[in-house]
């Protein structure tokens, strides 16, 4: 049987949860995940869990944050004066909210902090600073 290798193409069901068991997505109920074994594309440990598979097996791993979203930076925390911040927003903790990046591309943040000087915008990825747990079954190796 064959193995699941570096540039095949890939096709697995999988459910990621956080350490406190909180399902942060899954495949259940939809197609299989398809994609190029090593190509850059998923994070380094799920892409790392899959390799060497076989068809129909199935496994459970914890990804450390650093194969996975990588630690919280602080360089990803942005304060804001509130005066910058338009009149319609009502900045609340635990609020998302978009921003324009650089190069005109949407980023995703969350509302950290408020007070009457200025806001505090989380920029990090959401799942970033935690270790993740995938159970995987690989369907198919194309």
């Amino acid at each position: 049987m064959s193995l699941a290798n570096k540039g095949n193409s890939v096709k697995v069901h999988y459910t990621g949860k956080l350490k406190s068991g909180v399902v942060f997505d899954s495949s259940e109920n939809r197609e299989p995940l398809e994609f190029v074994l090593g190509d850059g594309n998923m994070i380094k440990g799920f892409d790392a869990a899959v390799h060497g598979m076989q068809v129909g097996e199935a496994k459970s791993v914890t990804i450390p944050s650093e194969e996975a979203y990588g630690g919280k930076r602080d360089d990803m925390m942005v304060d804001i004066p509130r005066a910058e911040v338009p009149a319609d927003i009502k900045p609340e903790v635990g609020m998302d909210l978009t921003l324009q990046g650089p190069q005109g591309q949407p980023m995703p943040v969350k509302v950290v902090f408020v007070d009457e000087e200025k806001i505090t915008l989380d920029a990090n990825h959401p799942l970033a600073g935690e270790d993740l747990i995938f159970d995987i079954t690989l369907v198919e190796i194309a």
